[in-house]
């Protein structure tokens, strides 16, 4: 049977690396590390036979560069850093010119992310709920704090309406451990029924999507966020998403509503959050993402006091690479049996 070249322009390990192979005797894997588009081009003209791409960068020629290139599968789950790509103009193209225009499907490792970042929110709503940073700063300066109750006799968690913009592999893992605190959850989606089909790692999320009390579309914000004492970003990024967040969205929250991103900075409009931060239109904000990243050094974001701040890193994990592979994998066994892929990209929608 016919040899399919692979190429993972990511640094697996040798035993990740095995697990590719492993797949099938068809498969052919090369590795060679990049580490940004221009030598992930230099990778794909000494490799000009490769059908299937494993990367997180894709420079602009890479069509040209790989003639034979049928697959990528980013080391990603948004594709945000991909919109602009001619890879990701092909559905147009196609509608337009028939068998004329080449389709590259384009995957993501989309679900990976679900347990460290659910993780991470539930660590910063607790960190607001209980004034984590005084405890710490308390500690600092070797202070008992006067007017205790007070200071941390705050609502509990049990009982509070947590919000989710976007219910997909993280929505869902965050609506659960959300649940398991007590707490009536609700949920945005753009569209009804079930989530595309995607990867989930075991026992995680809301596969049938039964936590929320209610949905919301999105011509249905306003609707739902003075209903919540907790908002969770995790949309993608998409021309349409862009500061989707914005002054009236934040005007429209509780004043007492604590705001976590994790998903893309530009899906909140920093400045009109700033404001409100200081404004006291919501009482705080946990932030792992911001629109300008590193976050700039005279950004007045490191000076809110009720704004927990983390530098990208919600989605850390020594597990990582092991999800990734393991989605590739899986994917690998569908693209040689003729099945859909896992988190296949909707070019015409972005993500």
């Amino acid at each position: 049977m016919e040899t399919i070249q692979v190429l993972s322009t990511r640094r697996f390990t040798d035993d990740l690396l095995d697990q590719i192979r492993e797949v099938s005797t068809r498969l052919r894997v090369t590795q060679q590390t990049c580490h940004d588009a221009a030598e992930v081009a230099a990778a794909l003209a000494a490799h000009s036979d490769v059908e299937i791409l494993y990367t997180f960068d894709l420079p602009q020629n890479a069509l040209d560069l790989a003639p034979h290139l049928r697959w990528v599968q980013l080391h990603s789950a948004g594709v945000n850093h991909i919109l602009d790509h001619p890879i990701m103009q092909r559905a147009a193209a196609i509608a337009r010119d028939g068998a004329a225009a080449r389709d590259v499907a384009v995957t993501t490792v989309s679900g990976i992310h679900a347990t460290p970042i659910a993780e991470y929110v539930l660590a910063s709503i607790l960190a607001f709920r209980w004034r984590v940073p005084m405890w710490t700063q308390c500690q600092r300066e070797s202070r008992w704090p006067s007017n205790r109750w007070g200071l941390y006799a705050r609502p509990e968690l049990r009982g509070s309406t947590l919000g989710i913009l976007g219910y997909g592999s993280i929505g869902r893992e965050v609506g659960r451990l959300g649940k398991a605190f007590g707490m009536r959850v609700l949920a945005l989606r753009r569209s009804p029924g079930h989530a595309k089909e995607g990867y989930a790692v075991d026992r995680t999320g809301d596969p049938g999507g039964e936590i929320p009390a209610r949905f919301f579309s999105p011509d249905e914000l306003h609707e739902m966020l003075p209903e919540c004492d907790f908002v969770v970003i995790s949309l993608p990024l998409t021309p349409e998403t862009e500061h989707f967040v914005g002054e009236a969205e934040l005007r429209a929250m509780k004043p007492s509503a604590y705001l976590v991103n994790i998903a893309r900075g530009p899906i909140v409009d920093e400045q009109a959050l700033i404001r409100a931060l200081h404004e006291g239109w919501i009482a705080g904000a946990g932030l792992d993402v911001f629109e300008r990243e590193p976050l700039p050094d005279d950004s007045p974001l490191w000076a809110i006091e009720n704004a927990l701040l983390s530098p990208h890193v919600a989605g850390f994990t020594p597990r990582y690479d092991e999800r990734a592979v393991a989605v590739f994998a899986e994917n690998l066994h569908r693209y040689l049996s003729g099945e859909p892929l896992l988190n296949l990209v909707d070019k015409a929608r972005g993500y």
